[in-house]
């Protein structure tokens, strides 16, 4: 997170957003939702619900049909695709339900696809080296390939990867909803502590309602 960030804006602003497919009902329909810098949110929801189509809305990859989404007060209704992937690069970090790794990058190279593409390369090495650690991610597989990974080391290279530019914002998308009970423990654990540490606003979406009931976030 920046060091002249304003907490006085809200982090992420929703205001009368509304989404639906074509000919057919909402999916959803927000008046108002505002979280601050540091804030949580979990969104407990059915398969099928509309989870997913929020998060591409909140991460720009979706253009707003009806309404607007402000990020630190910055209004996406207008947004070319452009301006909201330059946004999405600066501000927010994504962790996908299908976690879109580059099967034949290593782990660090993973990690440092977004600093790459956002031009921004100085320490980009340390803070990926440092996020694999604090996510737990055995120094030995750093420069294996992706796809050599289990499921959960997959995980933490999602993470590591979104949390690369250090965002005002993180959006998880079901992130641990294949894993086993401990392994999903453990990364909770090991995302709460860095939630902690470096206070981005978390918004996680969940059909899980194991995941919905974790309540170590205060």
């Amino acid at each position: 997170m920046s060091e002249h960030t304003d907490l006085k804006i809200p982090a992420l602003e929703l205001k009368s957003l509304v989404f639906s497919w074509p000919d057919q009902a909402p999916l959803f329909n927000i008046t108002q939702l505002k979280l601050a810098q540091g804030q949580h949110l979990f969104i407990y929801g059915p398969s099928g619900s509309g989870k997913t189509s929020l998060l591409n809305l909140l991460a720009g990859i979706y253009p707003c049909q009806q309404g607007d989404i402000l990020i630190a007060g910055q209004s996406m209704a207008d947004m070319s695709a452009a301006k909201r992937d330059q946004l999405r690069a600066s501000s927010i970090g994504v962790v996908f339900q299908q976690l879109n790794l580059i099967p034949y990058l290593t782990v660090l190279q993973n990690v440092l696809l977004v600093s790459a593409f956002a031009k921004k390369i100085p320490q980009a090495e340390q803070r990926a080296r440092y996020l694999l650690q604090k996510l737990g991610l055995e120094q030995q597989l750093w420069q294996a390939p992706a796809n050599r990974l289990s499921v959960g080391q997959q995980q933490r290279v999602a993470i590591a990867r979104a949390l690369a530019m250090k965002p005002r914002i993180l959006l998880m998308d079901e992130p641990f909803a294949a894993l086993d009970a401990l392994t999903r423990r453990t990364m909770q654990e090991e995302l709460h502590a860095l939630w902690e540490e470096e206070r981005f606003t978390l918004l996680f979406v969940t059909h899980s309602i194991e995941e919905a009931l974790y309540r170590d976030w205060e």
